[in-house]
């Protein structure tokens, strides 16, 4: 078996530390239909939530975290709600990629944190270690071919029009500050033609689609119950966090712990 070990260093350089790349999976699907509260059930599912974060395998990661800085014109657009966070622009792509890369290179990154009340990025960071499986979710996770393609599942959380709006007004009006016509005013100007043009033609990439979202427990099972095949290296393991077929663990350091954005 040492023959085998000094060959799989041999392909890594001088790299005496083997990583297994972390599973990646994309989550999508429109404005408040539920994208977090499946990524939330899969954790819970997963006893997840529960665990200190030194031992957490699995870490959420959302787009909303990744939206661009404003100019002080866009500032002002956002504060009386005439500014577009629905379209691929509003979002930064390059820190996407950028942090998507450091985690497959089994790296700690640092996530952004916005502040939706004031449409703009605070001056703190919330750290996300290694885990094994990433669950990122966002209402344009698979617009992008090169962030898509990293993905090696994707979900779409497919919820009834009617109700994502009026998740939406709740949300906004009690968590975000906003007023009901400035809320209604938003989504039918650039919430709902957004959707439309952007997120709903990349539900043909999705692996499965979720009906419901975190209500549909049958579907939410069949995920959870691929993930801990991932988990316990089971067939399910993705082959390039394989060699020769067998799973590589991750090394991590003691002073590492998993974490998740707000």
């Amino acid at each position: 078996m040492a023959g085998d070990s000094e060959t799989h260093l041999g392909d890594r350089g001088e790299n005496t530390q083997v990583v297994r790349q972390p599973f990646l999976i994309g989550v999508s699907g429109g404005t408040a239909s539920g994208k977090s509260s499946v990524c939330e059930k899969i954790m819970e599912l997963l006893g997840q939530n529960k665990i200190d974060h030194h031992q957490r395998q699995v870490a959420i990661l959302s787009q909303d975290s990744f939206y661009k800085v404003l100019t002080p014109e866009q500032k002002a657009k956002a504060l009386k709600g005439q500014f577009n966070f629905d379209h691929p622009d509003a979002f930064d792509s390059e820190l996407i990629m950028q942090t998507l890369r450091q985690i497959l290179q089994g790296e700690a990154v640092q996530i952004p944190v916005y502040d939706f009340v004031t449409h703009s990025r605070k001056d703190e960071f919330v750290m996300v270690y290694p885990a094994d499986v990433v669950l990122f979710e966002g209402i344009l996770m698979f617009y992008s071919q090169e962030i898509r393609d990293l993905f090696q599942m994707k979900l779409f959380v497919d919820t009834d029009p009617d109700t994502r709006l009026s998740r939406r007004v709740l949300r906004d009006i009690s968590e975000r500050g906003r007023d009901l016509e400035q809320v209604l005013s938003q989504y039918i100007t650039f919430v709902k033609p957004a959707f439309e043009e952007f997120c709903l033609p990349t539900k043909k990439y999705a692996d499965v689609i979720i009906p419901r979202g975190a209500d549909n427990l049958v579907a939410i099972n069949l995920i959870v119950q691929h993930i801990q095949d991932i988990l316990n290296g089971g067939p399910s393991k993705r082959h390039n966090g394989c060699t020769n077929g067998h799973s590589t663990p991750r090394q991590r350091r003691t002073s590492e712990s998993s974490s998740r954005p707000h």
